[in-house]
């Protein structure tokens, strides 16, 4: 097969990830992850040069705040530089079509764009969380909805031009997926890693799932990390062992 035909490939038809259609299918919860994740390069090809025109927003993102990467992008109050999570905060849950997703006053989402996607999370590790959370259910929404989350979400980079022009794969009908918990690795205030786990099922079967995203903040708000050629990584889980249970309801 063509080397090009093999970049533009879904990860998980690589060898070694292959583990069935219902695996395929139900980890299809991280949507937007599988939209930014569909590259499939070889380890030592070299990254796209920069496109200097290049922008972490599109014409119809919000704007950032006047204090780049500092002050919340809507105002959201309360900076933490340092810390983590270790108990499943408190949430309201939203439904996008079937899928929930955890909002909060304080870590946000606080604002929602004019193609309906939520957006501006706390400068915080309960923040950090929440933007993760929500990045799993988005990529559901229709795809102009998806596109332009990811104008709005992958910052300047190397990779931000292939990530955008990523096809991502769509749900299948029956499938049904819900967060199920998550783990902090790491916060820094200026970037978080974020293990979100999640249950979901296909045609009659059940999986657990992993997401991890790579998030930076910038521009006042939480966004993939588009200096790294794969800001979010997928992989099934045996179980949910490790992971603070976080769930609808």
């Amino acid at each position: 097969m063509a080397e090009d035909d093999d970049t533009q490939r879904s990860p998980f038809t690589r060898p070694g990830f292959i583990v069935g259609a219902v695996v395929v299918a139900a980890i299809i919860v991280a949507a937007i992850v599988l939209t930014v994740l569909n590259l499939n390069r070889d380890d030592d090809a070299a990254p796209p040069a920069p496109d200097p025109s290049s922008s972490a927003t599109s014409s119809a993102a919000p704007e950032p705040s006047a204090v780049a990467g500092g002050a919340s992008i809507c105002g959201l109050e309360g900076v933490e530089l340092s810390g983590t999570v270790t108990t499943a905060p408190a949430a309201e849950w939203q439904f996008q079509d079937v899928y929930a997703f955890p909002t909060s006053p304080t870590a946000g989402p606080g604002e929602k764009a004019s193609e309906g996607y939520p957006y501006c999370f706390q400068h915080s590790p309960e923040g950090a969380l929440f933007a993760a959370a929500n990045v799993t259910v988005i990529g559901f929404g229709p795809a102009e909805q998806r596109q332009a989350f990811l104008e709005y979400a992958l910052t300047d980079g190397p990779y931000r031009d292939t990530l955008l022009s990523a096809q991502g794969a769509a749900a299948p009908s029956d499938m049904r997926a819900s967060i199920a918990g998550f783990r902090m690795l790491a916060y820094d205030g200026d970037s978080a890693r974020v293990d979100i786990a999640f249950r979901g099922s296909s045609n009659g079967q059940s999986v657990n799932g992993s997401a991890v995203l790579e998030l930076v903040w910038v521009d006042g708000d939480w966004k993939l990390d588009a200096s790294n050629p794969e800001p979010a990584r997928l992989a099934e889980l045996p179980d949910l062992s490790g992971y603070v249970s976080w769930t609808e309801g």
